[in-house]
């Protein structure tokens, strides 16, 4: 935050729109010149990396260009979170939970059928050469809340800011270690039964990530018995503020804009999409309606964020303006409200990935294997292209000017970014894969279900 330190300072004689201006613009400079990857899907949830050194094609097989692949005990879906030279994992394991993960586009609701108890564990990896630097055991006993047949006990990334680590489980509590492996506080919020609220028996486990802004820890958990979002003090772990949602179950992890100089937590949801005041929890905007059961996390770019969801009468895709405020309604395309929304489709979001925004190019990438992309600015469309008629689930990330996507069948798709579609590799990992990669200059880290793999020159 140096710069941001100084760019107010040059601002202060007598600027004051430039003042207003400043974060904002800090923020997306950020982006651009950021170097770790510190939650999930990396800064800012942002997805990409940029003037990166990975080299244009590896062999997990034969190790060419791999530095290092390692096995990972138990199921996880947690993607790596890479700071300096560490890497943060979770996981659940247990004896008796062997089913895996059941892949493929399928509409099974029901959860699978084990009640056997888990240890979950918290892994600090170093990055160089893929040894276990430490583990720590967050939690023991039998999971509050059943999974689903393609999800785990242990679906949340870590959030770290390179003196802190946080990691949320959902009803099995919220952690907060040091580098070393020293446990700092921890919190108990009770059961989050991560459940569909139209078949209650449906449970799926909890999948939201905490998000560190500065001296601050979110949470969002939205579920069929408590629905809330809150800010809490990193160091302490005490509640600063928490607002009670009118929503139903979701799996969004919650992120943060600039309007102005004000810090804004921005959130996902069916009944309640929106904004809050980072500092006091007065809410900022709200929207209801749009896809029924949201995953995507919002996705920040310069003056816009960006909606996506799918499942129901509507799959919105969306641009809010960060200025939004009051109740807005959800969008029609023959009546937009410009002021507070740039552009919306009302069938073109996505059920389980977060969209992706990289010089001025938003990226699409639904479960059925299609790519779309897009005007960041305008939402004008430039391809809609199927990558493989497979499965996906992970989000893309983009490391220098190549996309990467990961089927669940543990293929690699690298595109060329772009507003004209281009495939230019397709790269085996050896084994099913749900996990968006964790991206560094020199590292890009895959996790598959039994491994965790870096490709580097």
């Amino acid at each position: 935050m140096k710069k941001l330190s100084v760019l107010l300072i040059l601002c202060l004689p007598g600027l004051l729109s430039c003042a207003q201006q400043s974060d904002e613009k800090s923020l997306f400079e950020s982006m651009e010149a950021n170097t770790q990857w510190p939650s999930y899907r990396g800064y800012f949830a942002n997805g990409y990396m940029k003037n990166t050194s990975l080299p244009d094609s590896f062999n997990v097989e034969s190790g060419f260009n791999v530095q290092w692949d390692i096995e990972i005990p138990g199921m996880g879906l947690s993607c790596p979170v890479i700071w300096d030279n560490n890497i943060f994992i979770t996981t659940a394991i247990s004896e008796e939970d062997k089913e895996g993960y059941l892949t493929g586009m399928y509409g099974d609701i029901a959860p699978v059928a084990d009640s056997s108890e888990h240890e979950w564990v918290l892994y600090c990896i170093n990055k160089e050469g893929g040894e276990i630097k430490w583990e720590k055991t967050l939690h023991q006993g039998i999971p509050s809340v059943r999974r689903h047949p393609k999800s785990s006990h242990a679906n949340t990334s870590v959030a770290t800011n390179g003196k802190q680590v946080v990691v949320f489980l959902g009803s099995e509590g919220l952690y907060c270690y040091d580098l070393k492996g020293q446990l700092l506080w921890e919190r108990d919020f009770g059961l989050i039964m991560s459940a569909w609220n139209i078949v209650p028996s449906a449970e799926w486990e909890f999948s939201s990530s905490p998000f560190i802004h500065k001296d601050k820890v979110i949470i969002q958990a939205d579920a069929l018995n408590q629905a809330f979002v809150a800010v809490l003090d990193l160091e302490t772990g005490e509640t600063i503020w928490k607002q009670e949602r009118d929503e139903i179950s979701g799996w969004c992890t919650p992120n943060v804009y600039y309007d102005g100089n004000k810090a804004r937590v921005v959130v996902n949801g069916y009944k309640h999409r929106g904004a809050f005041d980072l500092d006091s929890g007065e809410e900022v905007w709200s929207m209801s309606g749009g896809g029924d059961i949201p995953v995507p996390t919002p996705i920040v770019w310069k003056d816009l964020i960006y909606f996506n969801s799918a499942h129901g009468r509507q799959a919105p895709l969306m641009a809010v303006r960060n200025t939004a405020k009051g109740k807005i309604l959800y969008p029609k395309q023959d009546s937009l409200n410009k002021k507070n929304i740039a552009w919306h489709y009302d069938r073109d979001g996505a059920y389980m990935t977060s969209v992706l925004v990289y010089d001025s190019l938003l990226y699409r990438m639904r479960w059925n294997g299609n790519l779309s992309c897009y005007s960041a600015r305008t939402g004008e469309k430039y391809y809609s292209q199927t990558v493989h008629p497979g499965s996906f689930i992970a989000s893309p990330v983009i490391a220098g000017n190549k996309i990467y996507l990961v089927a669940e069948d543990g293929m690699v798709y690298v595109l060329k970014t772009g507003k004209e579609y281009e495939l230019l590799k397709e790269i085996p990992l050896g084994e099913v894969s749900l996990v968006t990669p964790g991206l560094v200059q020199d590292l890009i880290v895959f996790r598959t279900a039994g491994h965790l793999i870096a490709v580097g020159k």
